[in-house]
């Protein structure tokens, strides 16, 4: 044979390195750097694999004593598409009867009781399930619907899924298709993937559980969406949000602390039935983790999974099929194609639309998240830093129960910021802003008072971000929480540009020309020699926590007027002698104290008000809807 040609070797390298770049563009597409990407505490991304690994999916049927419904069940789920080389394992769970106790004179026919269970057992014994294991499990005892649930099924690996059934669902024939392109699209692929999504529910959504919530409205063109609620007809589950839970619910059950969450239609649900239902248990633990469901919407009431709502626990006589199930005959569409997760729409409790990841870390973002806030030309900016993590929770849910949706948190990058904002709640990575600034800007800001004056700087770009865009802007700390819902929007003398508080540092700088004038870029400069200068003299702290008392200074020494709010009986110290709600509700609108004061004192006064809203998980009490 001769020898390669000397142009062909150098093709051939040529070759050989492109494919390497492009082994390595692909390496960094499917991880991206830590820096973009949200920490996911002890959660870590799955093995990716391009197609999928082969996985196992175990479908988990919840039987009683309801044969001709576990019949009618157990036929759809055979009557799937499977492929050929899809392993699918089929797990029944039979709940024993209620044994009658003797000494209550109960007359239970216990004969045809047992003739009944018989009957279901044969039955199950002689179906085929010719796609994976069948494995019956027959208990001894009643343990009831919640423990049907969550005695089911315990992970074994990050590759093991569970589609729990109960005995009364129909699925479609394309159900497990489409639960496998899911798997592969949501679980599997990293620019899909999100370790706060637990699984995926079949049924066809048409329940909103927070009280007063919104109508459940979707465009024609939803057809998969993210929801809180789980969905018990037909719920894909994904292996570690699982685990969480049972741990989670382990914790909670062995205290004696109950799933309730007021302004929740579930928590009534609790208090009539108890411990026979699961799901109060499960809408907690997801409220106070803030996880979301993969939904689908089709069109003429279809879904991929129905419930027939036969007779049971849950309804006391048959409803019939709550939509109309999904097959080929109907199918109009391209079952299979999925949006990437970035397109896909989030809702909470109250079928309120949630906008997560909302992180500022330059000018350009900042524009963007300010016009998503509520339209009411008045911003809120929150400094959480060096802020208790349970003070900013419990302010946030104040907010919420309020109704303020027009704030923005501010705070150094760390995973407590970032998981606010996959929340929902909009955020300013004072680090990377300040960076971003730095590139940017001429000022100049180094050594010893770098720290100390970041939060102050990126402050003062901010409100000059909010007046060119035409808001008033309100700058307070995370030592205060709203009284009223209209603490931001009036002011007793509109006459002034610039108002700020002396012993509870608030700062508010009305939108117009004047203020744009005085708030440019020499003013900020001002500002920052101001911090600069004051270090050591009481007037900065060391987590640089004072804005408003810089921005004060800095107008009067320019000679501007600005109003006092103490002068307008705006708010109240948490630790005065005679606080009580009586003394709240006289014309006041916000509570506040010194970050001097220790934290357990902050708590027990504020449970005295009734202003401590947060439970043990440092998650709301309670769910408040307010329609769009």
């Amino acid at each position: 044979m001769a020898p390669p040609s000397p142009k062909r070797s150098l093709f051939s390298l040529f070759l050989l390195l492109l494919l390497s770049l492009s082994f390595l563009l692909l390496l960094f597409s499917l991880y991206p750097s830590s820096s973009s990407t949200l920490p996911t505490s002890h959660f870590s991304l799955p093995a990716l694999h391009s197609p999928p690994p082969p996985f196992t999916l175990t479908v988990k049927l919840l039987a009683f004593d309801r044969l001709s419904s576990l019949s009618r069940c157990l036929r759809s789920l055979s009557a799937a598409h499977y492929g050929p080389d899809d392993r699918v394992n089929l797990h029944i769970f039979i709940d024993h009867f209620k044994v009658p106790d003797a000494s209550d004179g109960a007359s239970l026919d216990v004969d045809a009781r047992l003739n009944g269970s018989r009957r279901i057992l044969d039955f199950v014994d002689g179906f085929r399930w010719g796609f994976g294991d069948k494995v019956v499990h027959y208990r001894t005892g009643n343990v009831g619907l919640q423990a049907q649930w969550l005695e089911a099924w315990w992970p074994g690996s990050d590759d093991e899924f569970a589609f729990v059934v109960e005995d009364d669902l129909e699925v479609s024939p394309l159900y497990y298709k489409f639960l496998k392109g899911l798997i592969g699209y949501y679980y599997y692929n990293a620019s899909n993937f999100s370790p706060w999504i637990y699984g995926a529910s079949l049924q066809r959504p048409r329940f909103v559980p927070g009280k007063h919530g919104n109508k459940l409205q979707l465009d024609s063109d939803t057809r998969i969406f993210l929801y809180q609620l789980v969905g018990t007809w037909g719920q894909l589950l994904f292996p570690r949000p699982w685990k969480e839970f049972r741990l989670w619910y382990d914790a909670h059950k062995t205290r004696g602390i109950k799933p309730f969450l007021q302004g929740m239609v579930t928590s009534g649900w609790y208090k009539r039935m108890g411990e026979r239902i699961w799901t109060p248990w499960f809408i907690k633990f997801i409220h106070s983790h803030g996880y979301f469901n993969l939904y689908t919407s089709f069109s003429n009431e279809r879904a991929l999974s129905i419930s027939h709502r036969d007779a049971g626990v849950n309804y006391g006589k048959t409803a019939g099929p709550d939509s109309n199930l999904l097959d080929l005959k109907s199918l109009d569409f391209d079952l299979l194609e999925m949006q990437p997760l970035s397109k896909l729409k989030w809702y909470d409790y109250c079928f309120r639309q949630v906008l997560p990841n909302r992180v500022v870390s330059n000018f350009n973002e900042l524009g963007y998240v300010l016009h998503s806030l509520q339209k009411m030309k008045t911003i809120i900016l929150v400094n959480i830093h060096k802020v208790p993590q349970t003070i900013t929770r419990n302010l946030l849910c104040h907010f919420e129960g309020l109704n303020i949706q027009n704030y923005i948190l501010v705070g150094p990058k760390s995973y407590f910021l970032l998981d606010l904002a996959r929340r929902g709640h909009p955020v300013i990575d004072v680090d990377q802003f300040f960076d971003n600034v730095q590139s940017h800007k001429v000022i100049d800001v180094q050594g010893a008072g770098l720290e100390l004056i970041k939060d102050i700087l990126v402050k003062a770009y901010v409100v000059e971000k909010t007046l060119e865009l035409g808001y008033n802007t309100w700058v307070v700390d995370g030592n205060m929480l709203p009284v009223s819902s209209n603490m931001f929007l009036d002011v007793a003398d509109p006459s002034y540009d610039f108002y700020a508080g002396n012993t509870f540092k608030v700062l508010l700088v009305r939108s117009s020309s004047s203020a744009k004038k005085i708030w440019v870029v020499d003013f900020i400069r001002k500002v920052v020699t101001m911090a600069e200068s004051s270090k050591g003299k009481g007037l900065v702290s060391m987590d640089g926590r004072n804005f408003a008392s810089v921005a004060a200074k800095v107008l009067e020494q320019r000679g501007v007027n600005f109003k006092g709010i103490e002068e307008m009986n705006f708010g109240v110290d948490l630790n005065a002698t005679y606080l009580n709600q009586t003394s709240l509700g006289d014309g006041k609108k916000m509570i506040y104290w010194s970050f001097e004061m220790e934290m357990d004192l902050v708590r027990k006064r504020l449970e005295e008000i009734g202003m401590w809203i947060i439970d043990g998980d440092s998650s709301c009490r309670a769910v408040v809807c307010h329609q769009s």
